[in-house]
């Protein structure tokens, strides 16, 4: 179908114009009734903020987005222009996106005046009906709803008191649309006076000019809670005027975090096949949730969604760079390689004093092991956990003395006991990772008695091996040493380590 080109044809068209939120109330409406998904791509909030944006949408609502750092506010807001008309018409070379009906700016007025029905008409997309500010200390009143040009009334001629001697800011530019303010408690105090008219009077006033340019823009805006007392807050006069606050959240299940980190890490590596078992996507996203619950992180602060995000694809890089000097077609992580995952760590958390005293570093390192134990208790039996009393009960029955749950780790345990160590380094070829692995008794029975043989290969055998050691290390049932920033580790005895570790405090004291 030929749009429409000049406003004659526009009217024997019998388009109808409605404004912005009507427009986007409709277009919802219609979505809501097809069961089509409203936000691709955002995980988590179907049935918490996706439903309190709908209810806002349909009461045309301006909204702000309430939340900590890394919950897909901006992304949210971004995705509203899907929700727009294809296009909509515009008088040609307006700057505020003048409705040909009812336009707003004098240049327009003065067009259809001098060209009546054979105004040039021209149509925009929601891309171009979408506009978003960071808001930041150095923003001005003039950035956000504009000033006199003084350059533009010297061409024009013009004096300072004509209309066409002004110069619209992004907010005006974005007439017909949405606009986006990212941050506002960032925005001085005496800018955000400049937005009360926009919200409820729906106009704007430029220096003091004796009109009123009515805009059609349907605002939204987003905010972190912490930022309210470090950075700026938010005037309560301009809260009032926002109709609707919204309040985002974190993953609250480790399988929402695991299908956000999948969508968003990238570890597709130039044609080498990437294996990833499915416990480590599990390690890497329950380091977060440990974050969130850890009483040296500051709370307050947040853990992004950005951290297992980060940690992910440095895992995968490690993996990579042994890839790449044995020239292995196959990239899979080992337990070694989660030392590498620090830089992803330590960067995205914000320690409370406790923490500082501790150090970024073994906070970080901290969180990694918590999180292979937690997760090790999903595969196999827990090292520390006494066993189940229907299991005493069973065994008691069967005339057998029930079993502790270490008892599957017996061999393993008895063999670092013995005084024999196994050493492991990130860059090791991939034969001496599994000879070192395959030295200890037990090891591999136990991984492929809950591993299940046909579900893995090789190479996540290995992984998982060395799983079990890791996370009977984090249980305090064999001793683990790292050599700082080398990536080379060795396992021993526990009791024997701390022997040795008092004789050398022993030495170092005489």
């Amino acid at each position: 179908m030929n749009k429409p080109r000049t406003f004659g044809e526009l009217k024997a068209s019998e388009y109808t114009p409605i404004p912005v939120k009507d427009e986007i109330r409709r277009n919802l409406i219609r979505k809501l009734q097809k069961r089509e998904q409203l936000f691709p791509g955002i995980i988590g909030y179907d049935e918490t903020v996706a439903p309190a944006i709908v209810n806002a949408l349909l009461a045309r609502h301006n909204i702000i987005l309430l939340g900590l750092r890394g919950q897909a506010k901006t992304r949210l807001a971004r995705l509203l222009p899907t929700l727009l008309d294809e296009y909509i018409p515009i008088v040609a070379g307006s700057e505020v996106n003048d409705n040909p009906f009812a336009p707003i700016s004098k240049a327009a007025r003065d067009s259809l005046e001098e060209h009546g029905d054979a105004t040039p008409v021209e149509w925009i997309s929601p891309e171009q009906r979408f506009g978003e500010k960071l808001a930041t200390p150095d923003v001005t009143i003039a950035d956000l709803i504009g000033d006199i040009d003084p350059i533009k009334a010297a061409t024009l001629r013009l004096h300072y008191a004509h209309e066409n001697a002004i110069h619209y800011g992004i907010i005006p530019r974005t007439n017909r649309g949405i606009f986006v303010i990212n941050e506002l408690p960032d925005l001085q105090p005496r800018i955000q006076v400049g937005l009360f008219n926009i919200l409820q009077e729906k106009d704007i006033q430029i220096r003091g000019f004796n009109i009123r340019i009515p805009l059609d823009v349907l605002m939204i805006f987003t905010a972190n809670p912490e930022d309210y007392t470090n950075r700026g807050s938010i005037i309560t006069p301009l809260k009032d005027r926002i109709e609707s606050q919204i309040l985002t959240h974190y993953p609250r299940a480790v399988a929402e975090g695991m299908t956000i980190t999948t969508q968003e890490a990238w570890v597709h590596r130039d044609g080498r096949e990437v294996m990833i078992p499915e416990y480590f996507r599990k390690i890497v996203e329950t380091i977060a949730f440990q974050a969130r619950a850890s009483e040296f992180v500051d709370q307050k602060s947040g853990v992004s969604a950005r951290l297992p995000i980060t940690v992910m694809e440095n895992l995968i890089s490690n993996a990579e760079r042994r890839a790449l000097l044995y020239d292995d077609g196959e990239i899979v992580p080992r337990i070694t390689d989660l030392a590498s995952v620090l830089p992803g760590i330590t960067g995205k958390i914000e320690l409370v004093f406790e923490g500082e005293q501790e150090g970024a570093m073994k906070v970080g390192k901290a969180l990694v092991g918590k999180a292979v134990r937690e997760v090790f208790k999903e595969y196999f039996p827990d090292p520390l956990q006494k066993p189940h009393r229907r299991n005493v009960v069973s065994a008691k029955q069967a005339g057998a003395t029930p079993e502790p749950q270490e008892r599957e780790y017996a061999k393993i345990i008895s063999w670092f006991e013995s005084g024999n160590t196994i050493s492991l380094d990130d860059a090791m070829p991939f034969e001496s990772y599994l000879h070192e692995l395959n030295r200890v008794n037990g090891l591999r029975e136990v991984t492929e008695k809950y591993m299940k043989r046909e579900t893995i290969n090789k190479y996540e055998r290995a992984s998982a091996m060395e799983f079990v050691l890791d996370a009977l290390h984090q249980s305090s049932r064999i001793a683990k040493d790292e050599l700082a920033g080398t990536g080379k580790i060795s396992y021993k005895d526990m009791v024997g380590s701390i022997f040795i570790a008092r004789e050398d405090d022993e030495y170092e004291e005489n």
